[in-house]
């Protein structure tokens, strides 16, 4: 009895429930389609899909976003890359120009060494070693024996005397300059023609001058003048521009004068000279 009472009592609650599970459908179905004010069944539903549509919206603008970021990083790096790489071009371009200028310059140099002595014959060497010291008072060029270097030959730079071939090889010769300690010239002044002796002193060239000695007490060379190589030199073709005086002052004996030279080659820097290939006539004379 008891247990057709419980079957009779069930089968009507479940009736009951399975109305209202169909109607809570029924009227989520009609909320979706229906417009108007939210209803109850409405606000649950969308209570519940509207922060997901919101997380999932959020998520994909901060994925999108990341996205976006990362893409425009790598095309910054590469534009960087880009930039570094024309940067270094731009560099090594003007790096070859400033090249080619101070090579045109070294040439423009020469050129008109030519022209300020043009009655002499002469050819044009690259300096490529030096005796040890700050300034070239000794030096090797790249150019010798087949190259028609003889000994003895003037070497120019800079538009100046600047020494001497001392020795010659095959391919390479050796030049001692005119500030070296062994280097005596006979000079004389280019206004005067009066003579004196221009000697190398590496000691005296840290104030960047020469020695000037064996000069007549009455001699007019003076201050600023001009000293060239002198026409009885036995190894210097006449009329070299060595420099100009700087001092001059009558010496304790109270007969002859002495006194600095300025020269005109800055011994400090020597890339390009220019060697005549015209020899004077050798004779005795107080040179070496």
């Amino acid at each position: 009895m008891d247990n057709e009472e419980k079957k009779g009592v069930s089968r009507p609650l479940r009736l009951v429930l399975a109305g209202l599970t169909v109607l809570f459908i029924g009227m989520i179905g009609l909320s979706i389609f229906k417009s108007g004010s939210v209803n109850g069944p409405q606000a649950v539903v969308k209570g519940i899909l509207l922060p997901m549509q919101e997380g999932i919206h959020k998520s994909g603008s901060f994925l999108y976003k990341a996205v976006t970021n990362v893409e425009s990083l790598r095309l910054a790096q590469k534009e960087n890359e880009e930039l570094k790489q024309q940067v270094m071009e731009l560099q090594q371009e003007i790096t070859r120009m400033q090249e080619d200028k101070y090579e045109i310059d070294q040439y423009r140099e020469l050129f008109n060494l030519t022209n300020q002595y043009e009655d002499y014959e002469m050819t044009g060497a690259n300096v490529i070693a030096k005796d040890s010291g700050n300034w070239f008072h000794s030096f090797i060029i790249d150019k010798g024996s087949n190259d028609g270097i003889q000994k003895d030959m003037a070497v120019l730079a800079q538009g100046g005397l600047a020494g001497i071939v001392t020795s010659v090889g095959p391919t390479s010769s050796r030049v001692m300059s005119i500030i070296d300690d062994d280097s005596n010239i006979t000079a004389m002044s280019m206004s005067s023609k009066e003579r004196c002796i221009v000697s190398g002193d590496l000691e005296l060239y840290r104030d960047g001058r020469l020695r000037l000695m064996y000069m007549d007490k009455e001699v007019s060379i003076e201050q600023g003048d001009r000293i060239i190589t002198s026409n009885i030199s036995t190894k210097y073709l006449p009329g070299l521009l060595i420099g100009y005086v700087d001092e001059i002052k009558v010496d304790s004996n109270n007969m002859t004068k002495s006194g600095t030279l300025i020269p005109y080659v800055d011994f400090s820097h020597l890339d390009t000279v220019l060697v005549i290939t015209t020899l004077k006539n050798t004779g005795d004379d107080i040179e070496d």
